[in-house]
Formats: structure tokens, C-alpha cells, sequence
């Protein structure tokens, strides 16, 4: 059976491992998700990944998630933009998770970026999820 909705896969993935204490959690690997998780690197919610090669092209990206005094640095990932409905902002109207302390992560014409990062180039495009 395929897959609808991949990221939000991982996404879901993320958040159930987070909820058990786990330290590392495996996603099928693909281009869009490990660019979304650089993202996640880049502004330390997560603390790295590594993309792990089998037999027969199948891949994986290995998530090491990140913790601060037990509890989970990611508070909440929402996934915005799904399959079935598409969220498109402009530069005017990206929106502020939690007044700045959050991020939203773009899928732009220059790539995916943060939404500060966005800001800067001044570009807008589809808000795939926001981070707390």
C-alpha cells in the first residue's frame, strides 16, 4: 500500500518517539525530508542525521533527536500544508509560531528554508509544517 502523505510520516514518527524517550528514530529516506530535517538541524531542534544505505536501493535516514533536562526540545510539529489541502503564503503573510519562538518551515522556489530564512530572501511559497 503506498504512502499519502510522506513528511507527515515522519513527522508522526518523530513525535511518537519523542513521546517514549526514545534517543534515535528511522524514516524511509528521500530528498524532501532530509532537506526538511537540515532545516531542523540548522535551528537545533534536532540534533543530527545520517542517511543509511541497504541492499537493493533502499535507504533510511536515522533521526538523533534532542532532549534538555529530560523533556523533548521539540514541544509541538504540526504539519500544515497535507496532500489534500496546500497552504501557500506570501512574504507579507508568512506566519509567527508562538511570536518568533517557533519556526515554520517553507518549501520555496530557492529550496526549503526556515521562515526567517525566507524573510531574508524574500520569498514566499508552501508552509509545509510549524515547530515549537
Amino acid at each position: 500500500m503506498s504512502m499519502t502523505d510522506p513528511l507527515g510520516d515522519m513527522l508522526t514518527r518523530i513525535r511518537n518517539a519523542q513521546m517514549r524517550g526514545k534517543s534515535k528514530v528511522a524514516s524511509p529516506a528521500s530528498r524532501f525530508r532530509a532537506s526538511v530535517l537540515d532545516v531542523l538541524k540548522q535551528e537545533g531542534f534536532i540534533r543530527d542525521y545520517a542517511r543509511i544505505d541497504y541492499e537493493g536501493g533502499k535507504a533510511d535516514l536515522e533521526i538523533e533527536l534532542k532532549y534538555y533536562d529530560g523533556e523533548p526540545v521539540i514541544r509541538e510539529l504540526k504539519r500544515v500544508s497535507t496532500p489534500g489541502r496546500r497552504v501557500y503564503s506570501s512574504i507579507d503573510d508568512l506566519p509567527t509560531v508562538y511570536n518568533g519562538l517557533g519556526v515554520s518551515i517553507l518549501s520555496t522556489s530557492k529550496g526549503v528554508m526556515s521562515d526567517s530564512d525566507a524573510r531574508d530572501s524574500n520569498v514566499g511559497g508552501e508552509v509545509i509544517c510549524t515547530v515549537f
